[in-house]
């Protein structure tokens, strides 16, 4: 009886975790296509062939599932690849940490995260009050990112503090070359990648 119990217990879980994971691609999907609607749970639930039920089995409620599915996201996306022992010059990191972010934020995942954002509240006060959970995983992503920032420079002679101010607009820098790319452009946004490390470089190098 109970190793019967058990097993149920394990299929149970299995299909949990299944369904978990289907709901977050569906996620991924719906948010990324930018349709009116698109940011909505319900419509998630349905695209899996679940209810709102589960959702709230699931997450708890709709801030629980958007914020499992910009962790999930982060998880993905990882730290940048650097270790201690890195020898790489400052201009090699730079231009790394440019290509790392121009690369991803043209994926899908980036497409969703941009949608989902741009349909929470702007206010901070007012995020943190209707989508706590959400709000605690997007202020997380600042202080990974400026971590991450800092260990990629903490062997070479560069002021924290400018890594910092790096840190804060890098991300925003490259959501602009992004666009000009989804846009259409004239300009080289090969030269512009390469325009926008060098003025870094330049700005870290003591």
């Amino acid at each position: 009886m109970t190793s019967e119990a058990g097993t149920e217990g394990r299929r149970t879980n299995r299909r949990g975790r299944s369904t978990r994971e289907a709901m977050l691609d569906a996620a991924v999907t719906a948010l990324a296509s930018g349709e009116p609607g698109s940011v909505s749970a319900n419509r998630i639930a349905k695209e899996t062939g679940a209810t709102w039920g589960t959702v709230k089995y699931q997450f708890g409620d709709v801030d629980g599932l958007w914020a499992a599915f910009l962790r999930r996201t982060a998880e993905h996306r990882g730290e940048l690849p650097y270790r201690e022992n890195n020898s790489a010059p400052l201009a090699d990191r730079v231009a790394d940490i440019i290509d790392i972010l121009f690369v991803g934020l043209t994926s899908t995942e980036a497409r969703a995260i941009e949608n989902l954002r741009a349909a929470l509240p702007r206010d901070p006060t007012e995020l943190e009050r209707s989508y706590p959970a959400t709000a605690a995983e997007l202020a997380s992503w600042k202080d990974s990112w400026a971590n991450a920032c800092q260990k990629a420079f903490a062997d070479l002679d560069v002021d924290p503090v400018r890594v910092r101010e790096v840190a804060a607009f890098i991300p925003g820098a490259m959501r602009g070359l992004v666009s000009e790319a989804r846009l259409g452009t004239y300009s080289d946004l090969d030269e512009a990648r390469r325009g926008l490390t060098n003025a870094i470089v330049a700005y870290l190098d003591r």
